[in-house]
């Protein structure tokens, strides 16, 4: 059985979904966050004012006011996903909006096509290489083509993509109202053993042994060598556990990026995402996305087999070791990530 109609069969909100609620408005999104209700705008009989290609449609337009009167089931999908993401945020309001307004340094994760009318806020350990690659194709006005051509590491270079955060705030303002919003989000603690086994068992993460790596082992290993306490580059599962749920490490700087939650990192309970896509099912949804672009009939996501990819079995392993007390501190820190993407309680934790 597909993901999707997994996802589908899990969320009873289905019955909810009516034709008029789709095509009849959409919402918009001020950078100023000033009601705790998201501000409807009422569907436009011309369309969302086009921000691409003269004579085109947005992708805005495609999502919201289709030219087919029949929603597709993956319309519908989508649909619901945004309703999950509204209700978390409803629901846990005091702990999804400690703060009531975004500053540009907020929205340095969302990356801007003006192209297209694309604003993609990226997560790391989500696919996001390729998504950056594929943003770069966008971007580039002819400079690339094939979007695994792209090394890596120029894909992550910061200056070849170029981010809200660098436009002004009227400039922002009209690109979340006008541009259409997504992102890609996977299993939490899946997406955590991933950030693990990258940063931390692999040799070549100098940067992240020295950074993280010593810091870790001097707060939470006793008797540690000297060697250990230089290189920090043999850092246990375990102890990284215990470095994110404990206090000081949450006072002293915000998680890096690769182990940030993803409502800190693109802020759904501020910006109305028009798209939210799953690991689970990346191609699929990401080639939605491009049709949407209009660009499908040239561009796709990336396919490739990666056998060396976090699974869920392999995250079940790694959470053996992690005792009931440290497995229910960390569902708490990433618990809204768990309720807002409709992810249910891994059936491995031992919760107190």
């Amino acid at each position: 059985m597909k993901p999707a109609l997994l996802e589908a069969m899990r969320t009873s909100r289905i019955c909810r979904m009516a034709l008029a609620t789709c095509l009849g408005s959409f919402i918009l999104v001020l950078f100023y966050f000033q009601s705790m209700l998201h501000p409807v705008m009422r569907r436009n009989p011309f369309g969302v004012d086009i921000c691409c290609r003269k004579g085109s449609r947005s992708p805005l337009q495609e999502l919201y006011n289709p030219i087919q009167l029949e929603l597709s089931n993956t319309a519908v999908l989508h649909q619901m996903r945004r309703d999950q993401v509204s209700d978390a945020c409803r629901a846990n309001s005091a702990a999804s909006r400690k703060r009531r307004v975004l500053t540009p340094s907020d929205l340095k994760h969302l990356v801007v096509d003006e192209d297209h009318g694309l604003i993609y806020c990226y997560v790391p350990k989500v696919a996001c290489t390729n998504w950056k690659r594929l943003m770069m194709v966008l971007t580039g006005r002819g400079k690339y083509s094939d979007p695994m051509g792209i090394p890596a590491s120029e894909a992550h270079v910061s200056a070849n993509l170029k981010t809200l955060n660098q436009y002004s705030i009227p400039e922002i303002n009209q690109r979340l109202k006008r541009y259409m919003k997504f992102l890609f989000v996977r299993e939490p603690f899946e997406r955590l053993v991933s950030a693990y086994r990258n940063k931390f068992t692999q040799k070549y993460n100098t940067s992240f042994h020295k950074r993280y790596g010593t810091k870790i082992i001097r707060r939470q290993r006793k008797n540690a060598t000297q060697e250990a306490l230089r290189k920090g580059d043999d850092v246990k599962f375990e102890e990284f556990v215990a470095y994110l749920i404990d206090p000081h490490t949450q006072r002293e700087e915000p998680f890096n990026e690769h182990w940030q939650t993803v409502y800190s990192l693109c802020h759904p309970c501020h910006i109305r995402y028009d798209l939210v896509g799953k690991y689970e099912t990346l191609e699929e949804d990401s080639n939605y996305v491009l049709q949407l672009a209009g660009v499908s009939s040239y561009l796709k996501f990336p396919t490739y087999a990666k056998s060396t990819r976090t699974t869920d079995e392999m995250t079940t392993e790694f959470f053996q070791n992690i005792s009931s007390e440290h497995q229910t501190q960390l569902y708490e820190v990433y618990k809204l990530d768990f309720l807002m993407f409709n992810y249910s309680v891994p059936s491995y934790l031992k919760l107190e």
